[in-house]
């Protein structure tokens, strides 16, 4: 990120001053939103990752510096500040960086390579674990040209594991207690292991073992049968932990999400102000009672607020505690809000709820207290869902989970979305499904 970001400042520095112009604080206003986009957007495209495919790494590069690019000609229209910046020192800046940036890569890569050469020889590595863990684990070592060590065998004590095992190049080698022998005739330096969980007892002795060995030893947890949730890796104090579950938004990128949907929310209440107002004015002309709603929802963290909806139902008296979702031809529904309810301009207001923070553009969609509580008690996990702030829209919706859940299938099928959208957040995916949620306004799955 240092040496990309010394590029794209320098270059941009330097096609200024041959422009014969003067390098002002514009353009250093230009040079670090161009560096905080390229923090978040190469991140989320994951461009420091190490990759086995060179072209698809540069792929990636492309990919998050178009955002970038995009990004800056965006807040140029939208700041009146384009027409400030020759069009000439962009056009080639932004060309000229890239192709920079792949060269700096291209020589950091084969640095790297040289110096893996000039190191030992390749090591042999052994798996303890014939789990699905250990294959995938195998497959990414052996695909992984920076790593010098290449596993080529495995033991595990059940046979039937050994007998399924299908990697290529890594051998089933018998069982743990022939470990020794194994090590000797194959030069074994490096062992990883990947028992499952309920075998962890064993590897305290497998340990000790083989460190007087002089191997060097990894051990990888089974930890993927288990519910996820934005697990990671980290060091506290010199104390290795492994987060089973944590927020996904947090930081820098909290602030950068939070700002996004501010700004998104105010243009998108002034741009659709006019269609909010026909609508008031349709429902007050066409049923007696309030324009809008408020309805207790459960929030992030579990927090419980109010969320505005456009009202598209006749007014009721309330039954206690009782809740009943709106189905597909609802006597309830008015003729004005089976049409607002279909093109969903009755999800508006939440524009409010985003300017207030309780709510963002996307995210998982809060339900009401009663039904979160009726799926709570038939789905594992299910208030995991609510690690994140919830939204207008998410990913869930854009991929047909809209509308009545009235079956445990459906809710578990949304779920399963949300907590994908979860795990895997990042701006770039707000962004796709902002586009996707455009096109699916007149989607007859709600009512």
């Amino acid at each position: 990120m240092l040496i990309d970001s010394i590029i794209v400042c320098g270059l941009l520095y330097i096609m200024v001053y041959a422009k014969g112009m003067k390098f002002d604080n514009l353009h250093s206003l230009l040079a670090v939103t161009a560096l905080l986009l390229m923090w978040i957007s190469y991140n989320s495209f994951g461009v420091y990752r190490r990759h086995t495919d060179t072209l698809g790494s540069f792929v990636k590069l492309l990919k998050a510096w178009s955002v970038v690019v995009l990004a800056l000609v965006f807040i140029g229209f939208a700041t009146k500040t384009s027409t400030v910046f020759s069009r000439q020192v962009i056009v080639t800046w932004v060309i000229l960086s890239y192709f920079a940036q792949i060269n700096a890569h291209i020589i950091i890569q084969e640095i790297r390579q040289r110096l893996l050469l000039n190191q030992n020889e390749e090591k042999f590595g052994l798996l303890i674990g014939a789990s699905d863990l250990g294959k995938k684990l195998a497959e990414k070592i052996n695909h992984n040209p920076w790593l010098p060590v290449n596993i080529v065998g495995v033991v595990d004590d059940d046979e039937s594991a050994l007998s399924s095992w299908r990697v290529k190049g890594v051998q089933p080698m018998g069982a743990i207690e022939d470990l020794n022998d194994i090590i000797d005739e194959n030069n074994i330096s490096d062992v990883y292991i990947t028992l499952p969980i309920k075998e962890s007892h064993k590897i305290e002795g497998l340990y000790l073992d083989l460190i007087n060995k002089n191997i060097d030893v990894q051990w990888a947890p089974d930890i993927f049968g288990m519910m996820l949730v934005n697990h990671s890796m980290k060091e506290i104090g010199g104390i290795p932990l492994l987060a089973l579950s944590e927020a996904p938004i947090v930081g820098a990128y909290a602030f950068a999400k939070s700002l996004f949907d501010k700004i998104m929310a105010t243009i998108a209440l002034i741009v659709l102000s006019p269609v909010m107002i026909a609508t008031a004015i349709a429902i007050k002309a066409t049923s007696p009672g309030p324009v809008m709603f408020k309805q207790r929802r459960n929030g992030w963290g579990g927090e419980v607020f109010e969320v505005w909806k456009f009202r598209s139902m006749y007014v009721q008296e309330e039954e206690g505690e009782a809740f009943k979702q709106a189905t597909q031809n609802d006597p309830r529904v008015t003729a004005v809000g089976r049409f607002i309810r279909r093109t969903s301009i009755d999800e508006l207001p939440q524009l409010f709820n985003v300017l207030e923070g309780n709510m963002s553009l996307v995210g998982p969609r809060p339900h009401p207290v009663p039904l979160d509580d009726h799926f709570s008690k038939k789905i594992e996990a299910y208030f995991a869902r609510h690690m994140i702030k919830p939204g207008i829209t998410g990913l869930a919706q854009v991929n047909g989970f809209r509308g009545e859940t009235e079956t445990v299938e459906k809710m578990q099928g949304r779920f399963d979305y949300d907590l994908h959208y979860i795990n895997n957040w990042s701006i770039i995916l707000d962004l796709r499904i902002l586009f996707k949620t455009i096109f699916m306004f007149c989607s007859s799955k709600a009512y």
